[in-house]
C-alpha cells in the first residue's frame, strides 16, 4: 500500500476536511449516551420536564450537526476516492505504455485489464471507506470503551475483557483472507483471459463449431472464480456471528451486574443505560470492522498487484550517453554480428547476423516460418534489444539515439493489421497526429486504398468497427500501410503486409513506394515481391544464408531456387523476367 498512498497527496486538504467531519460525527455519537443518562437520571427519574426538554434539544442539535457532517464527509470522500482512482489508473496506464515487449511476457493482457479495472476499483472503495467509516469504527471502539470506563469502570470491565478476543479473531481472519482474495483476483484474470480470447476469435469458433468447447472452458474458469470468491466471503461472514456472540455475552454481563448494582443503590439507572449504549455502539463498530476488514483485505491484495506493475523494471531504457540531436538522414541500416533470444527463453532466434541495406534501397526478407524475420524487424525500432552485436542506422548505434525520435522516423506495419475504433481518417492520422487532410489522402493513394475509401458511405469519415471488423483483410493491410506512410518515414518496415493483396495491387503499391525517400524492408513469402527489391536477405534458422539481387540468388542459392520453382515452376525465369 505504501506505493499507492502518495497518490493521495494532492488531495490532503480534502482528506483532512473529511477526517475532521468524520471525527465530528464520532464525538456526537460518544456524547449522546451521556446525555441520555442525564435525561434518565436527572429528568425522568426526578420528573423534571425542564431537564428532559433542555438536553433533548441539545441532542437534536448535535444530531443535526452529525447529519450535516456525514453528508459533507460523503461528498469529500467520494471526490477523493474517484480522483485518487483516476490518478492511479492514469499512472498505471502510462507505465504499461512504457513497457517493453519483455514486460508484456510477464504481465498477460488479461491480467493488466483486471489491474486497470477491478483492482483499482477495490482500492477506490477502500479509500472511500477509510475516509467515511474505516477510521471511525476503531475509534468508536476505543472511544466507547474509554467512555464506558469513565461512566462506571466496574460494569465496563466485561467490554475490556471481550475486545482482545475480538481483535484476535479479526487479525486471524485478515491473514487468511489476504491469501484467499489474492487467489480471487488471479481467477478473475483467468476469466478475463478466456473471455478476451473468445471475443477475438469468435469467427473462428463459429466456423469450427467449437461453441460448446468454449462454453465449457468459460464455465470452468467462471466456476473457479465463484468457488474462490465464496471461500473468501464465507470466511468473512463467519467472523460476524463470532463477534456478535462475544459482544452479546458482554451485554448480558453488563445487564446482570448492572441490575445488581442498581438494586444495591451504588449505580444509577442512567449509567447502566449509557454503558449498554456504548456496548451496542461498540458491537455495531465491530460489525462494521468485519466488513471493513474484507474491503481492506481485498484492497491490500489489489494494491500489491498494482504495485507490481508500477515497480516493474522496464529493460528498454535510454542510455545516459544518448545523443538527443542525432537524426536519421539517410536511413542506412547495418546489422553487425547480431544475436538475440527472447526473454525467459534459451534458444537464440538470431545468430551472428550481419548485413547492410543502403540508403533508399528496398530489401526483401525471405525465409521459412521461424527463421527470425519478424524478430529482425523488432530490433530496428528497439522493441527488443540485441544480446550481442550492434544495430546501426546511419553509422550510429541505435542505443545511442533518443528512443522516441528513433521510432518517429520509422513506419512500421505489423504482420497482423490492427485498426482502432474510429473513422478512416483517424486511423490513418494515428500515424501522424498533425497530419493534414492532404497528407492523409496522399498516403491513402500511395497505399492503393483511396479509391476504396471514396466508395464507403461517408468516405474518410466512415467509422471503422473494432479491429476493422467491417473491412476485408486487404483493406485493413492497405490502411495500415497508409498509416505508416503518412509520417513520411526514413525507414519503412513491412512485415508480410501485402499478403492479402492481389499481384496488380501489390505491384502498384511497390511502384508508389519509390516516390518516398526512405529505406524499405519487406518481409514476404512472394518471389514476385522479392524480384522488385534491390537486395534480398534469405534467412534460415536465425542466420543469414545469402544476400543479393534476384538474379544473383537464383544463380547461387539452391534454397532460393527451390522457393522460386515452387511458385513459378522450373524453366519459367525468362518468361517472368520478360513480363516485367
Amino acid at each position: 500500500m505504501r506505493k499507492i498512498f502518495p497518490f493521495l497527496k494532492p488531495y490532503r486538504i480534502t482528506v483532512i476536511a473529511a477526517l475532521v467531519l468524520m471525527l465530528t460525527e464520532l464525538v456526537v455519537e460518544l456524547i449522546n449516551p451521556l446525555l441520555i443518562a442525564k435525561i434518565i437520571d436527572d429528568g425522568i427519574m426526578k420528573n423534571d420536564i425542564n431537564v428532559i426538554l433542555t438536553w433533548g434539544v441539545v441532542m437534536i442539535g448535535l444530531s443535526l450537526l452529525a447529519f450535516l457532517s456525514g453528508i459533507i464527509n460523503s461528498f469529500y470522500s467520494s471526490h477523493v476516492s474517484q480522483s485518487f482512482g483516476y490518478d492511479v489508473r492514469q499512472a498505471l496506464f502510462q507505465k504499461v505504455q512504457s513497457f517493453s515487449f519483455a514486460n508484456f511476457n510477464i504481465f498477460p493482457t488479461s491480467s493488466l485489464i483486471t489491474r486497470l479495472t477491478n483492482d483499482i476499483t477495490q482500492i477506490q472503495n477502500a479509500v472511500f471507506m477509510g475516509l467515511r467509516i474505516m477510521l471511525r469504527a476503531p475509534l468508536l471502539v476505543i472511544g466507547g470503551t474509554v467512555m464506558a470506563l469513565f461512566v462506571n469502570w466496574k460494569i465496563a470491565l466485561s467490554i475490556v475483557a471481550a475486545i482482545p478476543i475480538l481483535l484476535l479473531l479479526l487479525i486471524a481472519a485478515m491473514k487468511k483472507g489476504g491469501k484467499l482474495f489474492r487467489a480471487v483476483q488471479e481467477k478473475l484474470d483467468t476469466v478475463n483471459s478466456v473471455m478476451q480470447e473468445n471475443l477475438a476469435g469468435m469467427r473462428l469458433i463459429k466456423a469450427f463449431l467449437r461453441m460448446q468447447h468454449e462454453v465449457k472452458r468459460f464455465t470452468k474458469a467462471n466456476r473457479d472464480l465463484r468457488d474462490r470468491t465464496i471461500a473468501g466471503l464465507r470466511l468473512m461472514e463467519m467472523v460476524m456471528p463470532l463477534l456478535l456472540l462475544v459482544m452479546n455475552a458482554s451485554l448480558v454481563a453488563i445487564l446482570w451486574f448492572g441490575s445488581m448494582e442498581v438494586r444495591e443503590g451504588s449505580v444509577q439507572v442512567g449509567e447502566v443505560v449509557a454503558i449498554i449504549n456504548y456496548t451496542l455502539r461498540i458491537t455495531a463498530a465491530f460489525s462494521i470492522l468485519s466488513f471493513i476488514m474484507m474491503v481492506y483485505t481485498r484492497a491490500s491484495t489489489s494494491a500489491g498487484r498494482i504495485t507490481e506493475v508500477l515497480e516493474a523494471e522496464v529493460d528498454l531504457i535510454e542510455l545516459s550517453n544518448v545523443n538527443a540531436s542525432k537524426k536519421i538522414t539517410d536511413g542506412k541500416i547495418v546489422f553487425n554480428n547480431v544475436s538475440f533470444h527472447y526473454p525467459h527463453t534459451t534458444s537464440p532466434v538470431l545468430r551472428d547476423l550481419s548485413f547492410t541495406v543502403h540508403s533508399g534501397e528496398t530489401a526483401a526478407v525471405l525465409g521459412a516460418t521461424g527463421s527470425g524475420k519478424t524478430s529482425l524487424f523488432q530490433l530496428i525500432p528497439r522493441l527488443y534489444d540485441v544480446d550481442e552485436g550492434m544495430v546501426e542506422i546511419d553509422n550510429s548505434d541505435i542505443k545511442e539515439m533518443k528512443l522516441d525520435y528513433l521510432r518517429k522516423q520509422i513506419g512500421f506495419v505489423p504482420q497482423e493489421a490492427l485498426l482502432f475504433t474510429g473513422s478512416v481518417k483517424e486511423n490513418i492520422a494515428w500515424g501522424k497526429e498533425t497530419a493534414s487532410m492532404e497528407e492523409i489522402i496522399e498516403s491513402a493513394k500511395a497505399a492503393q486504398i483511396h479509391e476504396t475509401i471514396m466508395k464507403l458511405p461517408k468516405q474518410y469519415e466512415t467509422k471503422i468497427g473494432q479491429k476493422g471488423v467491417n473491412l476485408s483483410g486487404g483493406q485493413k493491410q492497405r490502411l495500415s500501410i497508409a498509416r505508416a506512410l503518412v509520417r513520411k518515414p526514413k525507414l519503412l518496415l513491412l512485415d508480410d503486409s501485402t499478403s492479402a493483396l492481389d499481384l496488380k495491387t501489390e505491384a502498384r503499391l511497390l511502384e508508389s513506394l519509390q516516390n518516398y525517400q526512405c529505406t524499405t524492408l519487406i518481409i514476404t513469402q512472394k518471389i514476385s515481391t522479392a524480384m522488385e527489391a534491390d537486395t534480398i536477405l534469405l534467412l534460415e534458422d536465425g542466420k543469414l544464408l545469402v544476400q543479393g539481387s534476384h538474379e544473383e540468388l537464383l544463380n547461387s542459392s539452391a534454397l532460393y531456387q527451390q522457393i522460386y520453382d515452387s511458385q513459378f515452376g522450373k524453366g519459367r525465369e525468362n518468361h517472368v523476367q520478360g513480363a516485367n
